[in-house]
C-alpha cells in the first residue's frame, strides 16, 4: 500500500479523489452489481471487446450530426412547391402557410433539392439517402431529444442512449479509447441521459468531451504521478473485493474499466490535437477559432475518432429552436454546419472511410409549414426529415415523403423506434435481440416497437 496516504472510508475516498474516469466508472458500476444475474452473459473481463456482429452488417460505425432545437427541413433541404404557391392562405388547423424565404434548387443526378442556405451539403446530393417520412410522440424539446437520444421520452425511467445500446452489442475496435464519445453534448433537454448508460453497465456510456478536446471527466490538476497512485489504491480496494468468496465478477469489469480510462489520457488527447493536421485540411472544414469554428472542430475530431475505431461519435450543434428570427437565424446556423459538414464527408470518402462508416445528420423533430410570430415556425412532430450517408444505404434515394405542404408524414412513415431499428440493422444488429434484463424484464432500444426499414438497405 502507499505511505503517503491516509485513509478514509472506501465512500468517502471516492467521493474526494475524483481520479478521472475510474471515479466515473466505479460510481456507476458499483450501482450495477445488484444486478449480477442480468449481467451473466457479459464478458467481464472485457467487456467492450470487440464482437462479431450477429447479422451481415453493413456499416462499423455511426456518425450522428444532431442539429439541437429542431432545424426547418422545409428551408433546408425539403422543397415544396405547394408551400409557395399556397404563401399566406390559411393552413391545415390553423395558422398561415409561410413559403421559405430562399431558393431552391436540384443538385446532382438524382435531382435532389437543396436551399442556398446549403451549397456546400449540396455537393454531395448524390451520396445521400433521405428519410423524409419521420414522426415522433412529443413536441417538447426535452422529452423529444431524450426520446431520440434512448428510444424513450418515459421520464419515470430513463433508459440507456443508443450509443451504448451499440457499445454493449458490438464492444469498441480500440482497446485503448473509448468506444462511444460525444463531442460537445447536451447541457439541457436531458443533459446526461441523453449519452448515458442508463441501467446498462456503466462502461457502456459515452464518453464526453468539448470541441477542444479538453475531457471534463480529467482533473487536470492531478499528476500522472499522483493519479496513478489514486488509482493502485482503488484497484488494491477493487482486489480486495473480487477476492472475497461470493464476490460479484463484475468488480473485473471495474478493475478493467479503470485501466482503460488511464490509458485513454494517454491516447485520446494526442488523437483530438487537431492542430497538427495540414493546413489544406483545416481549411477544408472550415476551421476558425471561437464559436464559428466549433462545429468545424468537432466534424475534423469525428473523422479522426472514426478512423481510431471508435464505433459511435456524436456532434452537436445548438441553436435551431427558430420561433422568432427564422429568416437570419438559419443563415446563421447554417453557415456554421454547411461546410464541415460537406468536408467530412469528403474527408471520409478520401480515406476510404465511407464505405464502412454510417453519417446521420439530423433533430428531434421539424418545423411547421405556418408562420408563428412575424418571422419564426413553430414544432412539427408528425413528418420531417433527416439523411443519411456511408455505409449500407442507398445514394441518391428519398425514403417516405410528407405531405404537399411538409405538415405530416403520409408515405414510408417512421417513428424514432423504426429509425432506432434500421441504424442497429444497418451494423448487423437485430433490435429485438439486442436486450437486457433489468428490474424484471428485458429491455431493448425499441422498446416493444421499431420495424426496420429495409428499402434504404443498398
Amino acid at each position: 500500500m502507499h505511505s503517503n496516504f491516509s485513509y478514509p472510508s472506501r465512500r468517502g475516498f471516492l467521493r474526494m479523489s475524483g481520479a478521472g474516469f475510474g471515479h466515473l466508472a466505479l460510481t456507476g458500476l458499483l450501482g450495477s452489481l445488484a444486478k449480477t444475474a442480468a449481467a451473466a452473459d457479459l464478458n467481464t473481463n472485457n467487456p467492450l471487446a470487440p464482437k462479431r456482429p450477429p447479422l451481415p452488417a453493413k456499416a462499423k460505425r455511426i456518425i450522428f450530426l444532431f442539429m439541437e432545437g429542431a432545424m426547418s427541413t422545409v428551408d433546408t433541404f425539403e422543397y415544396k412547391p405547394e408551400l409557395q404557391r399556397r404563401d399566406g392562405k390559411p393552413g391545415p388547423g390553423g395558422g398561415t402557410i409561410t413559403a421559405s424565404k430562399f431558393q431552391f434548387k436540384q443538385y446532382g443526378q438524382s435531382g435532389a433539392w437543396f436551399s442556398e442556405l446549403l451549397p456546400h451539403i449540396a455537393g454531395h446530393a448524390d451520396e445521400y439517402c433521405f428519410l423524409r417520412g419521420l414522426y415522433t410522440d412529443t413536441p417538447a424539446h426535452p422529452q423529444a431529444v431524450v426520446q431520440l437520444h434512448t428510444g424513450s421520452a418515459n421520464a419515470s425511467l430513463t433508459r440507456p442512449s443508443m450509443g451504448s445500446w451499440l457499445l454493449y452489442g458490438l464492444g469498441t475496435e480500440n482497446q485503448n479509447l473509448p468506444g462511444y464519445i460525444v463531442i460537445n453534448p447536451p447541457v439541457s433537454f436531458g443533459g446526461a441521459a441523453n449519452y448515458g448508460s442508463a441501467f446498462l453497465p456503466a462502461y457502456y456510456q459515452g464518453t464526453a468531451i468539448t470541441d477542444k478536446g479538453v475531457m471534463p471527466n480529467i482533473q487536470a490538476s492531478t499528476s500522472r504521478g499522483l493519479e496513478r497512485q489514486q488509482i493502485d489504491l482503488i484497484q488494491d480496494l477493487n482486489r480486495e473485493v473480487a477476492a472475497a468468496p461470493g464476490a460479484p465478477e463484475a468488480v473485473e469489469g471495474i478493475i478493467k474499466s479503470y485501466e482503460l480510462g488511464f490509458r485513454m489520457q494517454d491516447s485520446v488527447p494526442e488523437l483530438l490535437d487537431i492542430s497538427k493536421e495540414p493546413q489544406h485540411v483545416l481549411d477544408a472544414y472550415g476551421v476558425k477559432p471561437g464559436i464559428e469554428g466549433s462545429f468545424a472542430r468537432q466534424c475534423l475530431m469525428a473523422r479522426r475518432l472514426s478512423e481510431a475505431g471508435v464505433r459511435f461519435v456524436e456532434i452537436r450543434q445548438p441553436g435551431w429552436d427558430h420561433h422568432t428570427n427564422l429568416h437570419n437565424g438559419l443563415i446563421e446556423e447554417t453557415r456554421r454546419v454547411d461546410q464541415p459538414t460537406a468536408a467530412l464527408l469528403a474527408d471520409l470518402k478520401q480515406r476510404g472511410l465511407l464505405d464502412e462508416t454510417l453519417v446521420l445528420f439530423g433533430s428531434e423533430f421539424g418545423r411547421l409549414p405556418t408562420s408563428q410570430g412575424a418571422d419564426g415556425r413553430d414544432h412539427n412532430i408528425t413528418g420531417y426529415a433527416m439523411f443519411l450517408a456511408g455505409a449500407g444505404v442507398k445514394k441518391g434515394y428519398s425514403h417516405g415523403n410528407t405531405d404537399e405542404l411538409g405538415m405530416a408524414a403520409v408515405d414510408g412513415r417512421m417513428h424514432i423506434n423504426d429509425l432506432h431499428a434500421t441504424l442497429l440493422g444497418l451494423m448487423g444488429i437485430d433490435h429485438e435481440r439486442l436486450t437486457y434484463r433489468y428490474a424484471g424484464r428485458d429491455f431493448r432500444l425499441t422498446d416493444v416497437a421499431g420495424v426496420v426499414q429495409r428499402d434504404v438497405f443498398a
